[in-house]
C-alpha cells in the first residue's frame, strides 16, 4: 500500500505526521539566529607583525617579504597579499577552498615562527589569526559630555567599555578619539649632557627602580611567609626624586635634567558626531555569533549602564548593521506571507471552490515552517538568501499540492467519482509526474548547494534550503493533501457539472490556446524555424543586457574616505575635514554624519586617513535613491582637489572606514617607475568614460620624513653601534615605554622621551647625543648627516612583487561594462609582457561566479536529464521536455532587460528558478500524452486532450509561482533592488514564455515521435 492510501485510509496518522513536522518547524523557527548573510568560513589567514616607529620601506624589507617567501611554500596558496604602513605589517594568504583553515593557520605560524629571531629588535610576536567576516564593527557607540577628552575616556572605558564586554556573544571594543591617562617622563637633553648621561641611563633607571620582586619565603615556628620587595612608585611626583646616576659623588635625581608629568596618550585618533568631538566605541561580536542578538543585548546593557553616568555624559548608537538586518528580513517574511496569500487567490480564481482552495494553500505553511527545523539542523541562520529562498519557494511548493488536487478534483467534477475514490485514483495517476517534477526542480538547487568558490559558499544555503523546502512540499503532496480532499471534498450535484471550468475567462482563454495549438501542430515547420531563432536570440540580447557582480542596495547609509595630503598632522586633517563636513551637511537629506581621522577599518593608521559615516533619511522618507544623493555629495566636494575623495557604498561584510571599490585593477611588474606610468595613464583615461567616478590609485602618496644617514667609519671610531643610535633616537622622539605606573587596581603606561621643545625639527634632531667611548656623548652631527626625504605611506604587495592598483567607483555603469571598457584601453596601452594585470574585489569575484553558475547549470542539466530519463523510460522524451528550458532563457533575459535590470549573481539564480519551473509545464503535459496514447488514443487526438486537460494546473502552478514572487519583484525597501532582480527573472520570464512553451513542446514531442517512427521502419524495430 502506497503512502497516499496510507494516509487516506488513516486520517489521524497523516494528520500527525505533518502535525509533528510543523511544531518541530515552530520550536526550530525560535531559536534560528537572524543575519544578514549566512556564516561562511573563508580560507584566508592574516598575520600582523609591529615594529613601533619603524618606517614601511624598513618593515617591508626587514618584516613582510620575509614573511610572504617563508609563508608561499605552504601547499594550497591561492593568493598572497601584503600592506605596509609605519609600525605595521599585514599579510594575507588565501588559500584554495579545499584547504583546511585550522591546518592552513598551523602552518603559517609554524612558518613564519621559525623565521622570527631574523626579525629586528623590538619587533612585537606576529599575530596569526583566521580572516573572519565576523571581525567587522556591528555597531558604534559615541560618548560625549561637558568634561575634559581624559575624563570621558575613563567613563568610556572603564564604565561603558567593560560593562558591554560581558554581554554575551560580545567580541573586541575599540576606542576611537580617546585620550587615556600616561605618565610621562620629559627629559632635557641639555642637561644630560651636562651630566655627561644618556636617554639609556634613565630608561635603565626607571627599571630598576619600579619594580615589585617576591624574595622567597621565610619558615618559623611552624608557619611560612613570603618575601615581596615593594619597590614600585606609588604616587606619581615620586618619579622626580628617582636616582638616575651618580656624579661627581652626588646623585642626579630625574628633576635635576627632566620632570614627570601626569597627562595623556598623544593623540593619533580622533572621532566627531555632527560636529562635536566625542570618544567613539566600536564593537565587534564573536565569530559565528548572531548580530541581531548581539546588538540588542548590547542595546539592553547600555539602558542599564545610562541610568549609572553622570548626568552631562550622553550616549548615541551611531551605526547600527542590525537595523538594515531587521528592516530587510522582515520585509522578505512579509513578501513570504503576501506572496502565499496571492497563491491562494491564484488557486480560488481558477478551481471555484474554497474548500480545494483551502486545502492547497495549507501547503504554504506546512512546507515552509517544516523546513525551519532542516534550517537549524544544518546549522542556518534566517538571513537575506534563506528567506529568499523561502520566498521563491511559495509559489513552488504549493506546486504539487495544485496538480494533485486539480486532478483529484476533476475526477470528482468530471467523472462524478466520490472524493474517497477521487483521491485515490487522481493521487495514482498523477504521482510519478509530480515525483519527476520536483526530483528535477530539486535537481536545479543541489548543483547550486555545492558550487564552488567564494560565491558559491554563500550560496550553499540559498540551494539547500530551497531543496529542503520542495522536498517537505513534495511529502505533504503526498500525505496532507489527498487526504483532506478525501475529507474535505464534496461531490458536485449533476447541474453544477463543470462548474469549476464555466468561467468566461477560462473558457476564452482554453479555447484560444487550442485553436493557436491545432494551427502549430498543422504548421511544424514554421515553429520549428522560430524556435531555432529564438533559441540563438540571447546572442543578441546579451548585447544590450550589462553585467555585473551585484547590485548596491539602498542602505539609507555610505560613507566617505578622505586622504590628505602627506605629512598633514592630525590637526591639519581635523581641520580640512571640517569643512567638508560643512559641504555634506548642504545635502538635504543627511541626519548624521560621524567622522573618525587615524583609523583605517578596525585598526589604527596614518593621521591623514579619515572616514566619514553619512547618514541618512530612511528611503521611504525622500523621494532619491541613495547613488543620487551621492552624486550629490561628490558635486559638493569636487572642489577639493588636493585630496584623494572616495564616497561608497559600506560593505557589510568587511565593514566601513576604508577604501572599497567595486572596481579594483592591479598592475604588478619590476619597475615601480614604469607601474607608475601605466597606472597614470589608464586613470586619465578611465576618468575620461561617463561612469567611473572617484577614479584613482590605490598606492599610497609619498609621506615626507628625515632620514638620518650614519657615517659608519666615524661611528666605528667612536665604538657607536648603528643600533645604539637607532634605539636613541627612538626613544628620544618618538618616546618608548619604560614601565607601568600602578594606581589601585589600575596601571598605566609610563613613557619616556624628551621635552617637546628639543625634538622639533631637524636641526634639533642633529644636536642630540648618543652614548660613545668611556661614555662620552657624541653629537649626532658628528657621525650622521640628516637628509630631508620621501617614504611610501602604505606599501602594497601582490604575488611577492610591488603593486599599483587603480580603482574607482561606479555611476550608473555595470561592472561588467567597466571590466570591458578598461580591457580595451590596457590592450591598447600595449603593456610589456612582464607587466601582469589582474581584478581584485568584485572583479574577481565576478569572475569566478559567473563560471561557477555555468558548471552548476551544465551539472544540472545532466541531472535533469537522468532523472527524466528514468521517470519516462526514453531516451528522447527527456529532450523534449528540455527544449522548454532553453526556450525559457532568452525570456527570463529579456525579463531583465526589459525592467532595466542587470545579469548579477541574484538574476543568474534567478534564471536557475526558472528553468525549473518552466520544465515542470512540459512534464505534465508530456506524462499525460504518454498515458492517453498507452490507452490506444491517436498522437494528434492524445495531444489535445492531454493540453487541454493539463492547461488548468499549468496556469494554476505558474501564475502562483508569479503570484508568490511578485512582492519581492515590485518590493520597495532595504535590500529590495538585489532581490528584485531574481524576481524580475523568474516572473518576467515565466509570463513571457509560458505560451510558447505550450505550443512549442508539443510540436517537438510529435516531430520526434515521428522520427522515431521513421527510424523503426527503416531499421525494422517492433513498436513500443
Amino acid at each position: 500500500m502506497s503512502l497516499y492510501e496510507i494516509c487516506i485510509r488513516r486520517p489521524v496518522f497523516a494528520t500527525m505526521l505533518v502535525m509533528s513536522l510543523v511544531v518541530l518547524g515552530l520550536a526550530s523557527y525560535r531559536e534560528l539566529g537572524v543575519d544578514l548573510f549566512p556564516k561562511v568560513d573563508l580560507p584566508t589567514i592574516t598575520i600582523t607583525t609591529k615594529l613601533e616607529g619603524a618606517s614601511p620601506e624598513e618593515i617591508e624589507n626587514q618584516i613582510t617579504k620575509r614573511i610572504e617567501e617563508v609563508v608561499n611554500t605552504i601547499n594550497g596558496i591561492d593568493e598572497l597579499r601584503s600592506t605596509t604602513i609605519e609600525g605595521q605589517s599585514q599579510v594575507y594568504a588565501t588559500f584554495v577552498l579545499e584547504k583546511d583553515i585550522n591546518v592552513a593557520a598551523n602552518e603559517v605560524r609554524e612558518k613564519v615562527s621559525g623565521i622570527a629571531s631574523l626579525f629586528p629588535q623590538g619587533t612585537d610576536t606576529s599575530i596569526i589569526e583566521k580572516f573572519d567576516p565576523d571581525a567587522a564593527p556591528v555597531m558604534a557607540i559615541v560618548v560625549s559630555g561637558k568634561r575634559s577628552e581624559r575624563e570621558v575616556t575613563e567613563i568610556a572605558d572603564k564604565r561603558i567599555k567593560r560593562q558591554l564586554e560581558t554581554v554575551k556573544d560580545v567580541g573586541a571594543i575599540t576606542l576611537v578619539g580617546d585620550r587615556k591617562r600616561e605618565i610621562q617622563i620629559l627629559v632635557n637633553p641639555d642637561r644630560l649632557n651636562a651630566y655627561n648621561l644618556s636617554i639609556q641611563h634613565v630608561k635603565d633607571a626607571v627599571k630598576r627602580q619600579n619594580i615589585e620582586i617576591p624574595g622567597g619565603r621565610i619558615t618559623w615556628k611552624g608557619y611560612e611567609e613570603g618575601i615581596r620587595t615593594m619597590g614600585r612608585i606609588e604616587r606619581v611626583e615620586e618619579f622626580n626624586n628617582l636616582i638616575v646616576a651618580d656624579y661627581k659623588g652626588a646623585p642626579v635625581r630625574l628633576i635635576d635634567i627632566g620632570y614627570v608629568v601626569d597627562g595623556e596618550e598623544e593623540r593619533r585618533t580622533l572621532s566627531r558626531l555632527d560636529g562635536n568631538n566625542a570618544v567613539s566605541l566600536l564593537i565587534r561580536k564573536q565569530s559565528g555569533t548572531n548580530t541581531v542578538e548581539v546588538t540588542d543585548g548590547v542595546k539592553q546593557k547600555l539602558n542599564s549602564i545610562k541610568s549609572l553616568l553622570p548626568q552631562d555624559i550622553s550616549i548615541e548608537l551611531v551605526k547600527d548593521q542590525s537595523r538594515f538586518i531587521k528592516r530587510a528580513v522582515s520585509q522578505v517574511e512579509e513578501h513570504l506571507i503576501l506572496g502565499g496569500v496571492l497563491a491562494s487567490i491564484i488557486i480560488l480564481f481558477f478551481i471555484r471552490n474554497w474548500r480545494t482552495a483551502l486545502i492547497a494553500a495549507v501547503a504554504i505553511p506546512t512546507s515552509i515552517i517544516s523546513t525551519f527545523t532542516l534550517m537549524r539542523y544544518m546549522g542556518f541562520t534566517l538571513n537575506n538568501l534563506t528567506l529568499l529562498a523561502l520566498s521563491v519557494c511559495t509559489g513552488i511548493v504549493v506546486d504539487d499540492a495544485i496538480i494533485v488536487l486539480e486532478n483529484i478534483y476533476r475526477h470528482i467534477e468530471e467523472e462524478g467519482k466520490s472524493p474517497w475514490d477521487a483521491a485515490i485514483k487522481g493521487t495514482k495517476e498523477i504521482a510519478l509526474a509530480v515525483m519527476a517534477t520536483t526530483l528535477s526542480l530539486i535537481v536545479i538547487f543541489l548543483p547550486v548547494a555545492f558550487m564552488g568558490g567564494t560565491v558559491g559558499r554563500f550560496w550553499q544555503s540559498f540551494g539547500a534550503t530551497a531543496t529542503m523546502a520542495i522536498g517537505v512540499s513534495l511529502l505533504v503532496s503526498f500525505t496532507l493533501t489527498p487526504m483532506l480532499a478525501s475529507r474535505l471534498l464534496r461531490t458536485p450535484n449533476k447541474t453544477n457539472k463543470y462548474q469549476s471550468k464555466e468561467s468566461r475567462v477560462y473558457n476564452l482563454l482554453e479555447k484560444g490556446y487550442l485553436s493557436m495549438l491545432r494551427w502549430c501542430l498543422s504548421h511544424r515547420l514554421i515553429v520549428i524555424i522560430l524556435s531555432i531563432a529564438l533559441f540563438l536570440s540571447p546572442v543578441l540580447i546579451m548585447q544590450f543586457l550589462k553585467g555585473e557582480f551585484i547590485v548596491d542596495d539602498d542602505m539609507s547609509e555610505f560613507e566617505v574616505i578622505i586622504e590628505t595630503p602627506p605629512g598633514s598632522s592630525l590637526e591639519k586633517s581635523d581641520e580640512i575635514v571640517q569643512e567638508l563636513e560643512a559641504d555634506l551637511r548642504k545635502v538635504d537629506e543627511v541626519e548624521h554624519l560621524f567622522t573618525t581621522i587615524g583609523v583605517r577599518g578596525q585598526y589604527q593608521s596614518n593621521v591623514t586617513d579619515i572616514s566619514v559615516y553619512v547618514g541618512l533619511k530612511h528611503l521611504t522618507e525622500r523621494k532619491r535613491t541613495q547613488q543620487q544623493i551621492m552624486q550629490e555629495a561628490r558635486a559638493h566636494l569636487r572642489k577639493y582637489s588636493g585630496l584623494r575623495i572616495s564616497i561608497q557604498n559600506i560593505n557589510l561584510v568587511s565593514g566601513g572606514g576604508f577604501r572599497q571599490t567595486p572596481f579594483n585593477l592591479v598592475i604588478s611588474g619590476p619597475e615601480l617607475e614604469k607601474l607608475d606610468e601605466y597606472s597614470k595613464t589608464l586613470i586619465k583615461r578611465l576618468s575620461a568614460i561617463p561612469g567611473f567616478v572617484d577614479t584613482d590609485t590605490g598606492q599610497a602618496l609619498r609621506h615626507p620624513e628625515t632620514q638620518v644617514h650614519i657615517n659608519r667609519k666615524k661611528a666605528s671610531d667612536l665604538s657607536i653601534k648603528v643600533d645604539t643610535i637607532a634605539s636613541s633616537l627612538r626613544t628620544m622622539v618618538g618616546g618608548e615605554k619604560v614601565g607601568l605606573f600602578r594606581e589601585g587596581d589600575e596601571q598605566y603606561n609610563i613613557r619616556l622621551r624628551l621635552m617637546a621643545d628639543y625634538r622639533k625639527d631637524a636641526e634639533q634632531i642633529a644636536n642630540l647625543t648618543v652614548p660613545g667611548i668611556d661614555g662620552i656623548q657624541v653629537r649626532l652631527s658628528n657621525i650622521t648627516s640628516l637628509v630631508s626625504g620621501t617614504s611610501p605611506g602604505q606599501i602594497d604587495r601582490y604575488s611577492q612583487e610591488r603593486q599599483i592598483s587603480v580603482v574607482s567607483n561606479l555611476f550608473g555603469k555595470p561592472l561588467g561594462e567597466a571590466i570591458t571598457q578598461a580591457n580595451s584601453i590596457l590592450k591598447e596601452m600595449n603593456m610589456p609582457a612582464t607587466y601582469v594585470t589582474s581584478y581584485l574585489g568584485r572583479g574577481k569575484l565576478m569572475q569566478e561566479a559567473f563560471y561557477n553558475f555555468m558548471i552548476a547549470f551544465v551539472l544540472s542539466l545532466i541531472f535533469i536529464y537522468l532523472v527524466l530519463a528514468a521517470q519516462f523510460d526514453s531516451f528522447i522524451h527527456p529532450v523534449t521536455i528540455m527544449v522548454s528550458i532553453f526556450l525559457s532563457i532568452p525570456f527570463g533575459l529579456l525579463s531583465l532587460l526589459i525592467f532595466g535590470s542587470t545579469l548579477n549573481i541574484y538574476s543568474v539564480m534567478g534564471m536557475f528558478v526558472l528553468i525549473g519551473v518552466v520544465k515542470k509545464n512540459a512534464i505534465l503535459v508530456i506524462d499525460y500524452t504518454n498515458t492517453l496514447r498507452s490507452r490506444g488514443i491517436p498522437i494528434y487526438e492524445a495531444q489535445m486532450e492531454a493540453n487541454k486537460v493539463r492547461l488548468r494546473p499549468i496556469l494554476m502552478t505558474t501564475l502562483a509561482i508569479m503570484a508568490g514572487l511578485v512582492p519581492v519583484a515590485i518590493g520597495r525597501g532595504d535590500g529590495s533592488a538585489s532581490r528584485a532582480s531574481m524576481a524580475i527573472a523568474v516572473v518576467g520570464g515565466q509570463a513571457l514564455c509560458l505560451l510558447i512553451t505550450l505550443l512549442v513542446v508539443p510540436v517537438i514531442y510529435s516531430v520526434f515521435d515521428g522520427a522515431k517512427n521513421f527510424l523503426k521502419k527503416i531499421f525494422g524495430l517492433p513498436n513500443g
